[in-house]
């Protein structure tokens, strides 16, 4: 599965990713925003093990299984656009508010706005198709939470 998700972002016009290969894409988009500041810490891990549990129904461990291949997928692809672009196929417009609730609740843990996290976000706002609305209250709805 993996090698068929590398080399399915990799093509120029891929095809929508079944649920699988969706959730990876999504797993490795939040390991890529919690490394954007250079410090990948326990915190955000658990927190994107919490997500990936929450969203998928899935047990913490199959969770950590998920994310610690995303960590390798992130790696070794090319660019952000892939994994939003793989997300925007398999995801409603109507449910990305969720995706930018799960990417504002991994740069967030740590209570601290890095630059480089929220210009992430900005990006993969945009590529989703989510309005800079849209984007703040969903950074909103998680301050909330955290507080």
């Amino acid at each position: 599965m993996f090698g068929r998700l590398l080399t399915q972002l990799l093509t120029p016009e891929p095809t929508p990713l079944p649920a699988p290969e969706a959730r990876l894409a999504l797993a490795a988009l939040l390991v890529r925003l919690a490394r954007a500041d250079e410090h990948y810490t326990d915190p955000e891990r658990a927190r994107i093990d919490r997500v990936l549990a929450n969203r998928y129904g899935v047990s913490p461990f199959e969770a950590a299984k998920i994310r610690a291949e995303a960590e390798v997928l992130e790696a070794e692809a090319p660019d952000t656009v892939r994994f939003t672009r793989a997300l925007k196929d398999a995801v409603p417009h109507e449910d990305r508010m969720s995706l930018m609730e799960a990417l504002w609740s991994v740069a967030l843990i740590d209570n601290d706005r890095d630059p480089r996290e929220d210009a992430m976000i900005r990006q993969a706002a945009d590529l989703l198709g989510v309005s800079d609305m849209d984007r703040a209250i969903a950074r909103q709805t998680i301050e909330k939470k955290q507080k």
